[in-house]
């Protein structure tokens, strides 16, 4: 929504998430600096109804600062409060529900009085499945289809892009803990040669994960659907843009694999939308109690608790499932969300590489079937043996910011795969001369999880890094990252308070 037509409007629903220490989302900040701006006069907004929807978590401190701020500057403004602000909670067992869902039908009441329907206009009815947001229109089997078009998107012009993304070749992919640990940890690199990607230290590479081949395969059963049919998506209501990461036309197949998030754990409103197409009693009636408000702990004993899968639970309603109509796949299940990694290396000691840390996300649950980390498991599985093995990802910048002046010594403090960041302004620091470097690092064992070992100890002999370790399960008592700080406390101090030293800390 363009921000200067905000004084133009009547009626506005904001909602939104606070990130990290009371931050503004990124897609937010625009948005945020218009509406600090000190130029704005005080009755801008007066026309303006308004209702604001924070999504935090209260086990951080500043627990939906944005929300409550953004409330305060549209008072400031003259803005007119519909309704108190309300203040969503990840920490609560219904999770942001429990306030969203009593103060939905509370703000409906408050703008049906304020702006009631023309006549002849009614309410849909809750029991009404509303249209879907694109009718997918099945190709004739014999049309021509260009597949270098599916599979290679254009060459992006600019540097890489969340809508643009690099392939980047993997050039290794190597396990860096000992096969008896029990978690797999990856060093992997890629070859970002003419990405005209830059970066540096403190930075995040952002990768577009795919699912693996098995549950494709077994969620076209599922839904009856023809993995290499062809189709193309046309709007419901014209205006409507296109998923902008979809080709034109596309396959069945590519949907799935590369856009579809069917080994998510599935919310509230797929239940919702799942329990419309219900062709059996018994399962709608499930359904729709998963849906209500009433029924959000049994939901959450059957979905949260145990980590359950989008494609688990269609294996749950087999009728139901059957029963999917293709053109509402887009709706019932999310995009596969871009996962965030710290860039482990620096383009000074490795110029046209990146490289990233990753453990493999893998646990138990009273599922049968142990649970797997969607982005994790699939970089694991790539091996430059295989031939060309391609990973699209593009870079961010990161929170981290090292000190630019070579005199400034820095105390890095990284358990696990949280020293990925520091490996990266280590290696940076030290091609550029810069001496000062102190790391803390822990891990459970020195024979098993100790990253990049050998490299430390090389830094450690020539004078340029300050090591100091913590393995937690070497001996009887737990050893921590913790208490070797304050073993060296004096060393701390001293870079503290003489060397003015920042400290950062990651994992």
């Amino acid at each position: 929504c363009p921000q200067a037509n905000l004084i133009h409007e009547p009626l506005v629903v904001f909602v939104c998430a606070t990130t990290g220490q009371g931050d503004p989302p990124d897609n937010m900040k625009m948005f945020w600096r218009f509406l600090f701006r000190k130029n704005l006069p005080a009755g801008s907004l007066c026309q303006l109804d308004y209702a604001v929807l924070g999504l935090g978590d209260s086990s951080y401190p500043k627990f939906n600062f944005i929300a409550k701020k953004l409330h305060k500057r549209l008072l400031q403004l003259g803005g007119n409060p519909l309704l108190p602000v309300a203040l969503g909670d990840d920490q609560h067992d219904l999770g942001p529900d429990a306030v969203v869902d009593p103060w939905l039908v509370a703000l409906w009441d408050k703008i049906l009085a304020l702006y009631p329907l023309p006549p002849g206009l009614e309410i849909i009815s809750p029991t009404v499945c509303l249209p879907p947001k694109y009718t997918l229109h099945y190709l004739p089997e014999d049309s021509p289809h260009p597949e270098s078009d599916l599979l290679q998107p254009p060459a992006p012009q600019a540097a890489p892009c969340e809508l643009h993304p690099f392939s980047a070749p993997v050039v290794s992919n190597q396990r860096v803990t000992a096969q008896s640990h029990f978690q797999d940890v990856r060093l992997i690199e890629f070859d970002i040669a003419g990405s005209g990607i830059t970066f540096s230290a403190g930075d995040v590479v952002m990768i577009q994960p795919q699912n693996c081949p098995e549950d494709v395969q077994q969620f076209c059963q599922l839904l009856c659907l023809e993995p290499h049919r062809r189709f193309v998506l046309e709007p419901t209501e014209p205006g409507t843009s296109l998923p902008p990461l979809l080709p034109q036309p596309c396959t069945i197949q590519y949907l799935v694999t590369h856009y579809l998030d069917i080994s998510c754990v599935p919310r509230r409103s797929f239940f919702e939308l799942l329990s419309y197409f219900s062709t059996n009693e018994l399962e709608r009636e499930k359904l729709q109690e998963f849906s209500s408000a009433q029924g959000q702990e049994e939901l959450y004993s059957y979905c949260n608790r145990p980590r359950r899968t989008t494609l688990e639970a269609l294996w749950d309603f087999p009728h139901t499932t059957g029963a999917i109509p293709a053109d509402y796949l887009l709706e019932l299940i999310p995009r596969i969300r871009p996962r965030a990694f710290s860039i482990a290396s620096s383009v000074l000691a490795l110029p046209k590489r990146l490289q990233i840390l990753v453990a493999v996300v893998r646990y138990k649950t009273r599922l049968s079937k142990p649970r797997r980390g969607l982005c994790s498991t699939w970089l694991a599985s790539l091996s430059p043996e295989q031939g060309d093995v391609r990973v699209p990802l593009w870079v961010k910048k990161g929170g981290m910011k090292f000190p630019a002046d070579p005199a400034t010594p820095v105390i890095m403090i990284g358990p696990g795969t949280g020293v990925a960041p520091f490996r990266a302004a280590i290696q940076e620091r030290v091609a550029l001369g810069h001496g000062g470097n102190c790391l803390f690092f822990g891990c459970r064992y020195k024979s098993k999880d100790f990253y990049c070992q050998m490299e430390w100890e090389e830094l450690v002999k020539k004078g340029l890094l300050t090591l100091i370790t913590a393995f937690s399960r070497d001996q009887e008592e737990k050893v921590y990252v913790q208490h070797r700080i304050r073993e060296n406390g004096k060393l701390v101090w001293e870079l503290l308070s003489s060397g003015n030293a920042h400290v950062y800390l990651a994992g």
